[in-house]
């Protein structure tokens, strides 16, 4: 005997909410400053990535050498090689891979291919900026086994990019990312909300423009003041005021919205947490959970969507879902309550789905409706 659900049983939304998939295990090289000709007004790539003394004539100490990056590296992939764990990927992060000398670059690629051939990893990604990816260079990185090059675009806003004296237009960053394209290689695009001249709105069509000239994944570094910056002296004169932590949620959940529309993964947002980087944050929208309020934000925002208005009698939400769904510390509970649900109505399950029924039926449900609101 078949069994067919009356309407009340079935769900009246039903929005595909697929897990993102997990990514290769990567492992970081970085390389604070290397390669830059100039320094950004918000840069500190020493503290952003715990290696604050470790760049060249920082505190009075030398820099490692690159030979000295390199062999710990090296002895981290033989270490997990000898754990059998599966090839990762290996990065150049923290400066600019493709301005470095030649020399530089060359030892860099010449490591890459070794750990390559030696089957320590699976493919290496670098990052550089979009004014850097000229000539035959995107071809060579290529031909060494290069998959992935991330240009630290920030923003495509004119008047952004030259209030932060970057050096280049949007015009000149969306034609970077056009190379990377047609060179063959998989294009990240780095993106700064909240610096100097980009507002929510200016954030969000950076995202769809990144999205527009390809994007295969997005990074959104929300624009910090940190200590020994030029960004620092600016804000300590009244120049500048950072994005606050409401206003920063709101948008990079939208920007989050707009990158799964298009199947593109935002594949990190906010700083990695380092000792040296908390200490050195003067102001700016700094959350150790940031990355986690953000999903919560963006689910409440398309089940709102999704419901138009109308009170919620129950929802069930993909397993992945659980450890963001109230938000930090039950944050999101009273934006929850006011669509009908709480912990009794909400389940989840092992699904790529979000299933959301209405209060009522359709012929039932008269003038049953709830005024959207907009704050959390």
């Amino acid at each position: 005997m078949s069994f067919t659900p009356t309407p009340s049983q079935m769900p009246a939304w039903v929005l595909p909410w697929p897990r993102q998939a997990r990514s290769r295990s990567i492992i970081p090289v970085f390389l604070p400053f290397r390669g830059c000709a100039a320094r950004c007004i918000f840069c500190a790539q020493d503290v952003q990535t715990g290696l604050a003394g470790q760049s060249a004539g920082r505190y009075g100490r030398p820099a490692p050498s690159l030979a000295h990056i390199l062999t710990k590296t090296g002895e981290l992939l033989r270490a997990r090689a000898a754990r059998a764990l599966p090839p990762a990927e290996l990065a150049f992060y923290g400066g600019t891979f493709t301005a470095m000398p030649d020399k530089e670059q060359d030892v860099c690629l010449a490591f890459a291919a070794e750990m390559l051939a030696q089957g320590r990893i699976s493919a290496f990604r670098c990052s550089t900026r979009p004014d850097c990816v000229a000539g035959g260079v995107l071809a060579r990185l290529r031909a060494a086994g290069c998959e992935t090059v991330e240009l630290g675009v920030q923003s495509f806003a004119d008047a952004a990019l030259a209030a932060c004296r970057r050096g280049y237009d949007g015009a000149a960053a969306a034609e970077a990312c056009g190379r990377v394209k047609a060179a063959g290689l998989r294009l990240g695009v780095q993106l700064l909300p909240g610096m100097p001249g980009v507002s929510p709105a200016i954030f969000l069509a950076d995202v769809s423009r990144a999205l527009g000239v390809g994007a295969d994944m997005l990074r959104f570094y929300p624009c910090l003041v940190l200590e020994g910056t030029e960004l620092a002296r600016i804000w300590r004169g009244g120049g500048y005021q950072p994005w606050s932590l409401e206003t920063t949620l709101e948008s990079l959940a939208r920007g989050w919205l707009a990158a799964r529309a298009a199947h593109r993964p935002v594949i990190r947002m906010g700083l990695a947490p380092e000792p040296e980087l908390a200490r050195a944050v003067l102001a700016g929208p700094l959350d150790p959970a940031l990355g986690a309020r953000i999903m919560g934000r963006a689910l409440l925002a398309a089940v709102r969507e999704a419901a138009r208005g109308e009170l919620l009698s129950r929802l069930e939400a993909p397993r992945a879902c659980q450890g963001h769904f109230w938000g930090n510390r039950g944050e999101l509970r009273p934006a929850w309550a006011a669509l009908g649900l709480a912990p009794s109505n909400v389940s989840y399950a092992d699904r790529q789905d979000l299933r959301l029924w209405r209060t009522t039926a359709p012929n039932e449900r008269g003038d049953l409706r709830l005024q959207k609101r907009r704050d959390v």
